[in-house]
């Protein structure tokens, strides 16, 4: 049997975004929630067919960290075939939750030769096994074959499950020989579950439940080359049932030895999960003791403590007893604790040790920062820890800056790396760049950022200047992208060779490998987050960073080629025949309000308090990295501490905006009468309809939809101008940053990155509860067609409301420039001090600006690809040329412009 791995590629899933599971990838998390047998919510919404609201399961899913999404329909009670290919084909016109790849799971085979054919990019089957046989499981992995999936393979056959080691691994090498040998299925999308039980449940052959699991699962790693394995945690704590601090404490220790042994994939419930390292000492030596068979009498042992720890008395130390350790100990323990009171006597102390503050730095800083380095590259630390603890060292090196002078005029203070970071011009956002170089700084590397709107002359000066040993660039809004494609032809035409890393919200490792690679001979790397970024500097500015340039060419080659055949496999309607497919509405039912306000009105100064009120903080813990929902994310089994923490900061700093008022809001609202003409919409002066005001340019869906589902334009939510039939739309640009650059420069200036990020945080959800807020007014007052709506926040954020308020630059409307037009409509930069750059991002960036939609049949959806015919004829509509038009829109061509 041939073990070497070189020749075996990974696995390779996709949905719309592909998903390459590498050796860096720790651990594939499966979403679960949209699983009929494991959701009551989703179940329910199955059985009243109301596939409209299911779909947000699966959103939250993906929003929630998910990087594959299992549907399951296996239910008496439903037509599981039906609800299968109707949930994937609506899934499919839904790119934020089709662009991850799916796992078709069902106990039916005829459920799953149905999903597979629904499915765009490549999925999984769950699950196949050899209890019907050897004829059975080739036909089954056949047709998985033929549709291009990878399979989940169940340690099963005609005597059952497979319970002990030898049983694992004989049901498992046999499967595996079946599939290479007699039906050369790639191996590499072979992935094991050799069956996890339950341990310390008193009986004798349950003793090795887990360490057999581990132990195969080592095996199958080692002697079946490619092979993925996976597996059902919460099954190994079933006999503590009621007991949540020791299951939780079990699923953290099994996984942990699970994934040390080769287990790289499963569905793992976060809320059972304690982190590995805060498990008190004591019990985590009697979970392990259990899992690992170590004591004859181990289960005795742990059911003994699991009545002590029930009631959760944990003996803590003193807080102040490591004030009683060494001044190396000290300032390492305020690193990793984010503790910055003693820093400058500590600090202080150090340097009359050291005597120069070069080693101060070298040694006792860094070597701390390289215990948080590590402690967060293996997921024992979380995002906000880490800034903390690089406010700490800030604080350390902002004691020594006076000390160090004559060493920076001598030029002797030069880090291993220098990283160049910047937000490329005409975009204003930098969070995310900001987080990236906090990281990378608490991993030794020395951080030139460069701030927002660079060019690109500024970009390539200052890393020749500084001598900078790699460029990052970073973007929020759309036309970001095509601004990195040129600082790389820059790069190109003046043959630099340092790396260029690429990383913000709109990039993808596909647009980086289709548009981004090829302008760029040297070696170009798409950084998902900041959590990648440490191990992508250590790879490029390491002995392997030639192997990896080769590496990642060759990857990025292989992309661009799987794209373009995807690209021309993929149905497109001409625009004709999308507009003829277009969503229809019923004009005769539709009732017409008139709104209160016709024009536009103004609020200046919002009261912060008010829109507080209004915050989704789900996406403020997703920007500090946190994976979960609020609030069951302070509850969290992993992250909950943490979460709480933040969210305690967060509030603390909210209460002293409101209180100082270093912080203001303003919002502009307008409404004008309004009817569709074909994919655009015609806003009149004022209500008598004789004065065309302005028109708002819309995009159509072009993809070729499954029967019954429509060719999407937000002007189908609109009347048009043919009928007898009074509508409107609304406009609106709301900030909730105007003040904050006085607020960031103390930060700054008390190099406190912490607060910095944590202000800008705030300011984004407060411009979106403040988006909100407004559109409720609008509503039941401006607009007034809900004068009795009465929702909570938390329907706010789930949007039951009748209505939309859709975005340009966003997945409906796409093109940034309509920015302009909303603009000028309402007066936008003059009333609410949000102005344009030349990419059309808004500053502040706390801002949102957007449209009115009040159609109560209206839906967010995404444009998806369009063709050029489309584009031509927008260019005619809009007055601008065709290439202007494929500049603005490039991201959603299915053509090469």
């Amino acid at each position: 049997m041939n073990n070497n791995l070189k020749d075996i590629p990974y696995l390779k899933l996709s949905g719309l975004e592909p998903l390459i599971v590498t050796p860096d990838v720790n651990f594939v998390n499966i979403g679960e929630r949209t699983n009929v047998t494991g959701s009551r919510r989703f179940l329910r919404l199955i059985k009243e067919e109301n596939y409209e609201e299911a779909l947000s399961v699966a959103l939250d899913q993906v929003r929630g960290g998910a990087q594959i999404l299992d549907v399951n329909m296996d239910e008496a009670m439903i037509d599981g075939k039906k609800a299968m290919v109707t949930f994937l084909n609506m899934i499919a016109s839904e790119p934020e939750i089709s662009r991850i790849p799916i796992m078709i799971d069902s106990s039916k085979w005829e459920i799953i030769e149905a999903g597979l054919k629904c499915l765009q990019g490549k999925g999984v089957v769950n699950s196949i096994s050899l209890k019907e046989g050897e004829q059975t499981f080739l036909q089954q992995a056949s047709t998985v074959k033929a549709f291009g999936a990878a399979v989940v393979v169940m340690a099963f056959d005609k005597d059952g499950q497979a319970d002990n080691y030898d049983r694992r691994v004989e049901i498992c090498e046999r499967s595996y020989r079946l599939l290479v040998d007699k039906l050369n299925f790639n191996p590499q999308d072979i992935i094991f579950d050799p069956n996890v039980f339950p341990v310390a449940t008193g009986i004798e052959e349950h003793r090795k439940n887990a360490l057999d699991y581990f132990l195969a699962t080592k095996w199958i790693r080692e002697n079946l080359p490619g092979a993925q394995v996976s597996g059902g945690v919460s099954n190994v704590s079933f006999s503590f049932r009621g007991n949540n601090k020791v299951r939780e404490a079990m699923h953290s220790a099994f996984l942990y030895h699970a994934i040390q042994h080769g287990m790289n994939m499963g569905i793992v419930n976060p809320t059972m999960l304690e982190v590995y390292d805060d498990i008190p000492k004591d019990l985590l030596d009697r979970v392990e003791d259990v899992l690992l068979d170590r004591r004859d009498d181990a289960t005795e042992r742990l059911l003994e403590l699991a009545e002590y720890v029930k009631s959760d008395v944990i003996k803590t130390e003193d807080v102040q007893e490591w004030r009683n350790a060494s001044v190396e100990d000290r300032l390492s323990h305020a690193l990793i604790k984010g503790i910055i009171d003693f820093v400058d006597e500590d600090t202080a102390e150090a340097l009359e040790k050291y005597q120069q503050p070069i080693k101060v730095i070298e040694g006792p800083l860094m070597d701390g920062m390289n215990v948080v380095g590590d402690l967060f590259g293996s997921g024992k630390m979380f995002l906000p820890q880490v800034v903390k603890s690089a406010r700490v060292m800030k604080k350390s090196v902002a004691y020594l800056e006076p000390y160090m002078e004559a060493e920076r005029q001598k030029n002797t203070v030069r880090n291993n790396c220098r990283i160049l970071l910047a937000t490329v011009k005409g975009d204003v956002h930098d969070i995310g760049k900001n987080i990236v170089g906090v990281v990378l700084a608490c991993n030794g590397y020395e951080i030139i950022d460069l701030g927002v709107m660079v060019p690109a002359d500024k970009i390539l000066q200052t890393a020749v200047e500084q001598q900078v040993d790699m460029i990052g660039l970073s973007g929020l809004i759309t036309p970001s992208l095509d601004e990195m494609v040129y600082v790389a032809k820059e790069m190109e035409r003046t043959s630099m060779k340092m790396p260029l890393l690429i990383g913000g919200a709109t990039t993808s490792r596909l647009h980086t490998a289709v548009k981004i690679d090829p302008e760029y001979s040297g070696t170009v790397l798409h950084v998902l987050d900041a959590s990648r970024s440490v191990p992508a500097v250590s790879a490029l500015k390491g002995g392997q960073n030639q192997k990896l340039h080769h590496k990642t060419k060759q990857e990025y080659t292989d992309l661009r080629v799987s794209h373009a055949a995807r690209t021309s496999q993929k149905q497109y309607l001409k625009i004709a025949e999308a507009r003829e497919n277009g969503f229809k509405v019923d004009w005769n039912t539709q009732k017409s309000y008139k709104p209160k306000l016709i024009g536009t009105k103004v609020y200046q100064n919002y009261p912060l308090e008010e829109i507080r009120d209004y915050i989704d903080w789900t996406p403020f813990f997703q920007t500090w990295m946190l994976k979960g929902k609020f609030p069951a994310i302070l509850k969290d089994g992993i992250v909950g501490s943490e979460a709480s923490k933040l969210y305690k900061d967060a509030n603390q700093i909210l209460d002293s905006l409101v209180r100082e008022q270093s912080l203001r809001a303003s919002a502009v609202v307008g409404i004008f009468p309004a009817a569709s003409r074909g994919d655009d919409v015609l806003i009149y002066q004022d209500a008598d309809r004789k004065e065309l005001r302005e028109t708002v340019h819309f995009l159509r869906q072009q993809g070729k939809k499954a029967r019954g589902l429509p060719n999407f334009c937000l002007a189908d939510f609109i009347a048009p101008e043919t009928i007898e039939y009074e509508d409107y739309l609304g406009f609106f640009a709301v900030t909730a940053g105007l003040g904050i650059e006085d607020l960031l420069a103390k930060y700054q200036a008390q190099h406190d990155d912490y607060n910095s990020i944590m202000v800008k945080a705030i300011a984004d959800r407060l411009a979106e509860g403040l988006a909100e807020l407004m559109h409720e007014k609008v509503r039941k007052e401006l607009w007034g067609y809900a004068p009795d709506e009465a929702y909570n926040n938390q329907m706010l954020i789930d949007e039951k409301y009748r209505g939309i308020r859709p975005a340009p630059g966003y997945p409906a409307c796409p093109d940034h420039t309509e920015k302009r037009t909303l603009f000028e409509l309402i007066n936008a930069e003059q009333k609410s001090g949000i102005t344009l750059t030349e990419s059309f991002a808004m500053y502040p960036a706390a801002a949102v600006s957007g449209y009115y939609i009040g159609n109560p049949e209206s839906r967010y959806f995404g444009l998806g690809k369009i063709g050029k015919d489309q584009v031509v004829d927008y260019a005619i509509r809009k007055g601008i040329s065709t290439e202007v038009a494929e500049k603005w829109l490039k991201p959603n061509l299915n053509y090469n412009a």
